[in-house]
């Protein structure tokens, strides 16, 4: 690309003109024509379209780049402004999420702190879900990517998003479960099943959430709290127990309670033969199942 391209013209001229509106803002020199404020709306609006066409030229650094410093002009204008900082910052993310996720992540969390500076905690909610799945399929830090959605989570319930702060919960849970953090995946699967149980339209999904729970009380090598989670079923949703996730969750905790290792094989046998074990099920399960061998049917409590 050569360096007279146009987006790198508008950069130089966007440059200049911010060097024009730092030392009007550091000397407190106005007039009637011209302040700071104006000085940095016009260089932030200048910053702009260098991003917008850097993004043509597919350059998504710059543009990135571009786009973080009309955010700051933005935020240099006060409070009246934060509007437009928090989509400058949004755009700037945008543009990092192709191939910079570290930078995307960055230029989020500020889009975030001028949303919730306003009160908008939905579109907050938004884009934190969008932190956590970065940081879960492209920098693969899985525990912060549980603490994004159970935040995000948090503020879609207090908007009164309550299925999309149930989805988010229900991804956070599976993730603590890959993690190894049961007791975490167990309490978030227990307010995905009350949110279920909650609509008709939801109520059969909890069957998966309930064998999910229960698989991950095993992992954790207590199956009295499996088996309370069946007990409790059979009082809340008597139809649960006719699932062939009900059915075999009872082999399983039942295998455990026998020190029955056997038992336990048979049924992921049967299991995989109508139903093939997704990688998720695969690694409670094997969790699970090295804990019954270690202990060979003692108390798991």
């Amino acid at each position: 690309m050569a360096a007279t391209s146009q987006a790198v013209s508008l950069l130089l001229k966007a440059q200049k003109s911010l060097q024009k509106a730092t030392s009007s803002a550091s000397s407190g020199f106005s007039s009637w024509f011209s302040n700071s404020t104006t000085n940095y709306e016009t260089t932030g609006d200048l910053f702009q379209q260098t991003g917008n066409q850097f993004k043509l030229e597919k350059r998504f650094k710059e543009a990135g780049d571009a786009f973080r410093e009309e955010a700051k002009c933005r935020e240099a204008m006060g409070d009246d402004a934060r509007n437009e900082a928090a989509s400058a910052w949004w755009n700037a993310a945008k543009a990092y999420k192709q191939g910079y996720p570290d930078l995307a992540v960055d230029a989020l969390s500020h889009t975030i702190t001028q949303f919730c500076a306003t009160g908008k905690f939905r579109q907050a909610a938004d884009r934190e879900k969008e932190i956590a799945q970065i940081y879960v399929k492209e920098l693969n830090d899985i525990k912060r990517g549980c603490e994004s959605y159970d935040q995000a989570a948090d503020w879609y319930d207090q908007e009164d998003s309550k299925a999309t702060a149930t989805s988010c919960r229900r991804d956070a849970a599976d993730l603590y479960a890959e993690l190894g953090d049961y007791t975490a995946a167990i309490d978030r699967y227990k307010k995905v099943a009350e949110s279920y149980m909650d609509s008709p339209l939801t109520r059969f999904n909890v069957k998966e959430v309930w064998l999910r729970q229960g698989l991950c009380a095993l992992a954790m090598g207590d199956f009295t709290q499996a088996s309370n989670l069946l007990s409790y079923t059979r009082t809340i949703d008597p139809t649960f127990q006719t699932t062939r996730e009900a059915k075999f969750l009872s082999t399983l905790t039942d295998a455990f309670s026998q020190g029955d290792v056997e038992m336990f094989t048979n049924a992921l046998v049967e299991w995989d033969h109508i139903s093939k074990l997704d990688n998720w099920k695969t690694g409670i399960l094997l969790a699970a199942k090295q804990k019954l061998q270690a202990d060979d049917g003692g108390d798991y409590r």
